[in-house]
């Protein structure tokens, strides 16, 4: 593959922090979804609250990983997948197609999203509903002018209106006791164990810590989306545009460099520090106060009442408790509300999914590449993408929790291997001055060595050895 060499650009002075605010927004809304909104509760209402620490330990594990993915492209200007490929060859495109395509065919997300919704409109078929979010979401993200703005746009809807929601139903119903529990369950203290408790399905425990943030190759599309906002040397790059609304923009793969010089040295410096904060702020810390106050609310819910609803039943069981607790709408609206907020994560799965299958189709056809393929390879991949969870659903895999097992233990092994390999190239690639250091670089590993070892344990447990 010839990939032209990065050609010598000027570094720019980072905005004021507001203006950076955005991708991660979209990584927020990517992990606002499973984890956050059916997982986690799920394994309160089984196990009570000392199990949460994971949930801490997932999203925090994550976004040292995505600091890793987002320092490449401050750099470079490029995108992880062409530095890859640049350093490990044409095997690196392909990987990530099929690593891509085949943990996310599966519908899950949709259907538990369909299911809320119907359950709280009280009305509706699972299924039907599935079906048309999906065309649906096809259609907005066709539609919009630039790809990369209209999931931003959708995206703080999203944090504006549903979290503000959400976490006042959660804190609203909290007590003293749920508090404490909650507060132990930080540093993994249970009512009758510590950190993991007895015959815990080690499937939905990985599950819950890979969508703790966005979980799989979606964090890779971070990549992607700070070289769109033009963080770094990703100024000038080109965005996705729609075929049918937007106006074309020039895109370019291959990235550019700067000199080492103490005044570049310093405004980069600037650039992580902004970055580190933006995903500091609007990914981890949101997220993490999002995922407390779900599993507070299933805790003072449901904890202990259940009995043995499986997949997302237990949330409309939930939605049931709370409109016995407050008034049925306000339990009917929780419904509602969780059902979109699942749709909006689908929606941003597809677009981000999309993204990444675009480029590393780009990056395998580089010597026959123009900048007018990329949204064509984009909107096709989607429409593909649409098409195989129809028919998923048209072969009779309908079972939401169970898609979302699957999805989430192959997405567990994807994140070992591209882990491996960022922290490789970036402390191999990049000036010795703008490594990572030894103790993010040994964080990394040990993210590494933490989902191996959970791969390992569900595979004992799924296949009986």
């Amino acid at each position: 593959m010839n990939f032209l060499p990065l050609k010598k650009s000027s570094l720019i002075e980072p905005p004021p922090f507001w203006k950076m605010v955005g991708p991660s927004i979209i990584l927020l809304g990517l992990g606002l979804g499973i984890g956050e909104l059916i997982l986690w509760p799920y394994l309160t209402a089984n196990y009570g609250l000392g199990i949460i620490w994971g949930a801490i330990a997932g999203i925090t594990m994550q976004w040292f990983v995505n600091m890793e993915i987002s320092r490449y492209t401050m750099v470079t200007g490029e995108s992880v997948f062409v530095g890859l490929t640049r350093k490990f060859g044409k095997i690196i495109p392909i990987w990530f197609i099929a690593s891509t395509v085949i943990p996310w065919m599966w519908p899950g997300i949709t259907l538990a999203g369909a299911r809320l919704f119907s359950a709280g409109l009280g009305w509706g078929n699972t299924e039907i509903i599935g079906v048309v979010a999906l065309i649906v979401m096809g259609v907005i993200l066709s539609l919009g002018p630039v790809l990369y703005g209209t999931q931003e746009k959708l995206e703080k809807i999203l944090l504006i209106f549903g979290i503000p929601f959400i976490l006042g139903l959660s804190w609203w119903l909290a007590s003293k006791s749920g508090i404490t529990a909650l507060a132990l369950g930080v540093i993994g203290k249970g009512e009758t164990y510590w950190f993991l408790p007895v015959g815990v399905q080690i499937s939905a425990f990985l599950g819950a810590i890979v969508f703790s943030g966005a979980g799989g190759n979606l964090n890779l599309g971070q990549s992607q989306n700070i070289k769109e906002k033009g963080y770094g040397m990703g100024h000038g790059s080109g965005r996705i545009t729609s075929l049918l609304t937007g106006k074309r923009e020039e895109i370019s793969l291959t990235g550019k460099s700067f000199e080492m010089t103490e005044d570049n040295l310093r405004i980069f410096s600037k650039w992580w520090k902004l970055t580190n904060l933006e995903q500091g702020l609007i990914f981890w810390l949101t997220g993490i106060i999002a995922m407390l106050s779900l599993a507070l609310l299933a805790f003072e819910t449901i904890y202990g009442k259940s009995g043995g609803l499986s997949g997302v039943e237990f949330v409309v069981f939930e939605g049931k408790i709370i409109g016995e607790m407050t008034n049925v709408l306000l339990g009917k609206i929780f419904l509602v509300v969780l059902g979109f907020m699942l749709f909006s994560t689908q929606l941003s799965v597809l677009g981000t999914t999309g993204k990444i299958l675009a480029e590393n189709l780009a990056i395998i056809k580089i010597d026959k590449f123009k900048a007018v393929d990329l949204p064509k390879y984009f909107y096709s991949f989607l429409w593909a993408q649409i098409g195989l969870m129809l028919l998923v659903l048209s072969l009779g895999f309908k079972e939401p929790f169970q898609l979302v097992l699957i999805s989430a233990v192959l997405n567990s092994w994807t994140m070992v291997i591209y882990s491996i390999l960022v922290l490789w190239m970036n402390t191999t690639e990049l000036h010795k001055k703008l490594r990572p250091n030894a103790w993010r670089g040994t964080v990394v590993i040990g993210v590494i060595v933490f989902f191996s070892v959970f791969g390992f344990f569900t595979m004992k447990q799924f296949f009986g050895i």
